[in-house]
Order: structure tokens, then sequence, then C-alpha cells
């Protein structure tokens, strides 16, 4: 019968959630690299070795490989021989940790969780509480999974009731497409089957604890129903072409994770649930030795890559941009920006709509100017800002219209595709959008050299500041006529794609 005192828990949670912030899986190293290797497309092998000089950047400088530092998920298993020293709860342990971890001074990292969801959506400082799930099973140690799930990747979480001959590939095929570029692949995918709703929601979750295994699956050949499943949805999702970032591709997904249990004989519950390209997640045993042990891995296991700029790629002032010149920028080509912008995330729009419609004057002026949908990680050490790569842009959609017509916003700058409704807008004002590499959070920190909070104060990381940048590299993803990247990168790999496979 094992002893687990409860400062060895709480700084175990600790720990593995600071650990997690700046150290990817090598596992999902090791597969981004073999697929950036093998990118024939070169925006999406752009963004692929953005992603990985941001990884080698966080595990030098210890800082969070993602500004969406993530909701903290915890999958733990109880023995029923363990007794423990403690005056707190398992729960009140848990959120303890997750405590002490958001708040180290030394490694930042941001709080997301607010409460009264539908509600006032206030946000509770420390990024507690965490979803935790819980088993007791046989044994005298306690075995817990920690995960930080970015809300990225999160949403575009899907959940459907086949009916017992529908194909679970098919649906999967069909749904992908739908998800848009939000979760910023090429990540994971997690699939659970069976059990009811919520059952097949958690099985999907768990599955992502796991490591990115694939090809020893493909080498060995599948034994079981559930290993040829995870072949086939990922050769038909990498085929859909739709590649790193959205921007078009070989590859989409690295992995595809399944957890089975049996299920009512009228139902097939299937859920799917995307891991990002900023997966974190580790797994450590309490066995009343003392506080979990995590091993950091070697700086030599990253590989070594590079970002090339091309002389010709064109380098932009951004205090000096007008809208004749925006009309030469082409869908598909980089940027370096330079000079003043903007930013603005969900509570600044709709603050800055609210102000709009009483006939208030906006605390900003933000005609001609570029706005950047980003909530950064608060800075340490002298730095300008901390990691502050950009947020899915399509959750603003809905206020692009009026605020281009109200402002004379000149160009946006987010990650993953826009909407119809959005595209829609920015063709009628004339405007760009551009798409900074979701999960290269601290590389494009070190693009800024300035800051400064310019309205909403109040809103922490939703306020409105002025970054100062220097060649901040960028996609142009919606030109001035509405052409969008999002559409035409993906139709032609898909082509190119079924034309490698016949």
């Amino acid at each position: 019968m094992s002893v687990i005192r409860q400062d060895d828990l709480i700084s175990s949670v600790a720990d593995a959630l600071q650990f997690i912030s700046y150290y990817h899986p090598l596992d999902f190293i090791e597969s981004l690299h073999e697929a950036y290797l093998k990118e024939e497309n070169p925006a999406a092998r752009d963004s692929m070795a953005q992603m990985l000089i941001n990884s080698r950047m966080c595990a030098e400088g210890k800082r969070p490989i993602c500004q969406d530092t993530g909701i903290v998920t915890i999958f733990a298993k109880i023995g029923m021989d363990v007794t423990w020293d403690a005056k707190m709860s398992v729960t009140d342990m848990i959120n303890e940790g997750v405590r002490q971890a958001y708040m180290h001074p030394d490694n930042v990292l941001r709080a997301s969780i607010l409460a009264d969801p539908a509600g006032a959506r206030t946000n509770t400082k420390d990024n507690t509480p965490a979803v935790i799930h819980y088993e007791i099973v046989e044994g005298d140690k306690v075995d817990i999974q920690v995960a930080a799930k970015g809300g990225g990747s999160e949403n575009k979480s899907k959940m459907v009731m086949l009916n017992p001959s529908d194909s679970i590939v098919d649906w999967v095929v069909k749904t992908i497409p739908t998800m848009g570029a939000g979760w910023c692949p090429p990540g994971m995918l997690g699939i659970g089957i069976g059990g009811t709703a919520e059952k097949a929601a958690v099985m999907a979750k768990e599955s992502l604890m796991g490591s990115i295994d694939i090809h020893e699956l493909r080498k060995r050949g599948p034994q079981n129903r559930t290993e040829e499943l995870r072949l086939e949805i990922m050769d038909r999702v990498n085929e859909l072409g739709i590649g790193a970032q959205g921007l078009g591709g070989l590859t989409t997904i690295l992995d595809v994770k399944i957890m089975d249990y049996p299920t009512h004989a009228a139902s097939l519950p299937v859920c799917m649930i995307p891991n990002c390209a900023a997966t974190r997640h580790t797994h450590f045993v309490l066995d009343g030795a003392g506080p979990a042990v995590l091993t950091p891995p070697s700086l030599e296991d990253w590989p070594e890559v590079t970002f090339e700029v091309s002389e010709s790629t064109r380098r932009v002032n951004l205090d000096e941009i007008t809208p004749e010149a925006v009309k030469e920028w082409k869908v598909g080509e980089t940027v370096l920006l330079n000079g003043k912008m903007l930013t603005g995330r969900d509570a600044a729009h709709k603050r800055m709509i609210e102000m709009l419609d009483r006939g208030e004057e906006l605390p900003v002026d933000l005609k001609g100017r570029f706005i950047y949908y980003v909530g950064p990680v608060d800075p340490v050490e002298g730095e300008v800002v901390g990691p502050a790569g950009p947020t899915t842009a399509t959750r603003m959609d809905k206020f692009t219209r009026q605020i281009l017509e109200s402002t004379g916003l000149l160009g946006m700058i987010g990650k993953s595709e826009r909407g119809p409704v959005a595209i829609e807008a920015i063709k009628d004002n004339s405007a760009v959008y551009l798409m900074a590499v979701g999960g290269a959070a601290y590389l494009v920190s070190k693009a800024i050299v300035g800051s400064k909070v310019l309205a909403f104060e109040e809103m922490g990381m939703e306020a409105i500041y002025e970054f100062e940048v220097k060649d901040m590299p960028v996609t142009v993803a919606v030109d001035v006529n509405g052409e969008s990247v999002h559409n035409t990168g993906p139709e032609m790999w898909q082509k190119i794609i079924a034309e490698q496979v016949s």
C-alpha cells in the first residue's frame, strides 16, 4: 500500500504542465519533420518549417509553444490500495497544481478559462478549474495523464450518432473539410467509437494521449478492425489535400488514434477531436516515493530546419501602406510586415461593434490600419511580449463587414480561413486578409519589437495593443478580389494527390 503526499501530487501536476508548455513530444517532432521533408507545396512546407523552428526555440527558451496555453484535461487512474497524506480533495490538489503552473513567474502561461460560460464569462485568472476524468483501478499507484488543449482545435470537435450500417470513414472524410484550418493542421485525430454520446467524447480525448505510431502500424499491418480504420482514415483524409494550415499539401494529419467501447445494438456514437500542431501531453505515475520526475528531451533531438525568405519576398511598411499598394498583393505570396499594427480579437471586436451601434467614437482610429487577431502571453525577463501567435480568424467573421465599412480598416491578420460572409465583405471593401502560422507563437513574438496597450486595458490579453513588428512573415490568404488560398490551395492539391495515387 502506497501513501501519496498532497504536495507530491500538486507539484507533479504543476511541473507536468510547465513541461508540456515548452516541450513537444518527440514523436510529434519526428513525424512533423518527416512530413516537412516530403512536402511539395512550398507554402505548406514553409509553415511546417516555422512550426519546427518555433518548437526548438521554445525548448531552448522554456516558453510556451502557443499563446493559447489551453484548458487542462486530466485522466487520473487511482489505485484502490492508495492512501493519502492530504487535507485537500484530489480535485483540489490537481487544481492547485494547475494554479501554480499557470502563475509560475519564470514562464507565465495564459489564463484562458472563463467562469459563467453562458453569462458574464469572467476569467478565473489562474486557468482553473481543470477538466478531470477519474477511474478507480487495481493497485497502489496514481497514474496521471496531463494535457493542455487549445481552443482553436477543441472548437472543431465533431460528434454524430450514426446508424450501425453507416461508414465511419465516409463520415470522417465528409466532416474534415467542414472543420476548416482553425485546428492548425498537421496534427492528430482522436476518435471515440461506441458506448454512449458522452463516452465516445471522453474516449476521443483520451486517445490523443497516445504517441504517434501510425508508421509502425503501417509497417507491421493491421491486426483488427480498429487498426484498419486508423489506416483508412489516415489515407483518405490526407488525400483531401488540405495540408498544413489549410494551404494545400500532402499532409493534413500525422496520425489517427481510436478508442472504442461496446454500444447499444441500435447505436453507433462517434466523436472526433483534432489535436493541433501544439499538441501537449505527458504522463506520470506516483507510487509514494515522491513527486514525479520528468526527463527533458535533448535539444539534439530537434532537426536543424531553416525558414528561408527569398530576395523577391515583398517587404511592407505598415506605417506607409496605401489601399493602392494592397491591390498588388497576390493570394498565396509571402509578405514581411514592418511597422505598427493593432491587435484585437473576440471581446475587443464585440466592444467596438457595441460602441459603433451607439454612435460612439472608437478609442482607436482603424482607418488604413491592420489588426492582428491575437491574445498574447504576458512577457517575462525583458521580453517585449510573450508568445503571440494568431487566433482563429473565423470567429471575427460576423464583425468584419461592419468594422471594415465603419472604420476604413485595411487589413486583418489571423490564422486559418475566412468564411463566405467575411470574404464578401473583404472584397466589397478592397481589404485584405493575411495568415500567420498557428503553432509558431514564440517565433512570431520575436518579430515584435514594441508593444503598448491602446484601449480596453481591463480585458487583459483581449485588450487592443499596438505592436511594432520587424519582418513578421505572413501569407496573403484573401486578396482584394476575394480569392482565398484556403479554397484554391486544397482544390489544387487534392487533384495533384489524386493523380499521384492513380
